[in-house]
């Protein structure tokens, strides 16, 4: 829906750039739909650092500072092109729509660019115990919304989250490259382009 991903980037390559070493774009892509601490735990592999749990927490402490000073200036001109006609039009057409997150900062985000209100469920890292690729966020969602997991459909723009997907037996779309979404029904480049018509098209 926005870009949180390079908020992420920019937060994480501050922690790198502290740390000593050099943290790459590609880098981060293992980061997308990863909690944060696993994020920290993979950052610090990149970079062969060993360090205590105090520290850790710590630099996750941190690392989540930065982040939320960056995503405090959103605003809804940041949503990405088709977002907000396609929520509609699932609306429109009867289709329950909720928001999976490993982020706690998820409902801030959201009521941030005014889009709180086009979910019927919010399931975010408040909620769960578990970071994708574990099910549990997808679900929880399922659950809220009181559909059968396998009626679900999931729009993920990380590889842990097709793999959630996945392992819940959901259809998953990915939206991003496809080199960097494996195993994914389809993948879309976005959803400027994307309508109620074309998911008919796809699983009807």
């Amino acid at each position: 829906m926005v870009d949180t991903a390079r908020y992420h980037y920019i937060a994480w390559n501050k922690i790198a750039e502290e740390l000593g070493f050099h943290f790459s774009e590609q880098d981060n892509e293992r980061l997308k739909g990863v909690s944060r601490m696993e994020s920290l735990d993979i950052l610090l592999d990149l970079g062969g650092i060993n360090i205590d749990s105090a520290q850790k927490t710590e630099l996750a402490e941190k690392k989540n500072n930065l982040y939320v000073s960056y995503i405090t200036q959103m605003t809804p001109d940041e949503i990405l092109p088709g977002v907000i006609r396609f929520l509609d039009e699932l609306h429109k057409n009867n289709l329950l729509i909720a928001l999976g997150s490993a982020s706690k900062n998820a409902m801030f985000i959201l009521d941030k660019i005014g889009l709180a209100q086009k979910f019927d469920a919010v399931i975010d890292g408040t909620k769960v115990f578990r970071a994708k690729p574990d099910p549990e966020v997808f679900l929880k969602g399922a659950s809220e919304l009181g559909v059968s997991p396998v009626n679900c459909l999931v729009f993920e723009d990380a590889q842990a989250g097709i793999d959630a997907a996945r392992n819940g037996g959901m259809s998953v779309i990915g939206i991003g490259k496809g080199e960097n979404l494996k195993n994914a029904d389809f993948v879309i480049p976005g959803f400027a382009n994307m309508n109620i018509d074309q998911l008919r098209s796809w699983y009807l």
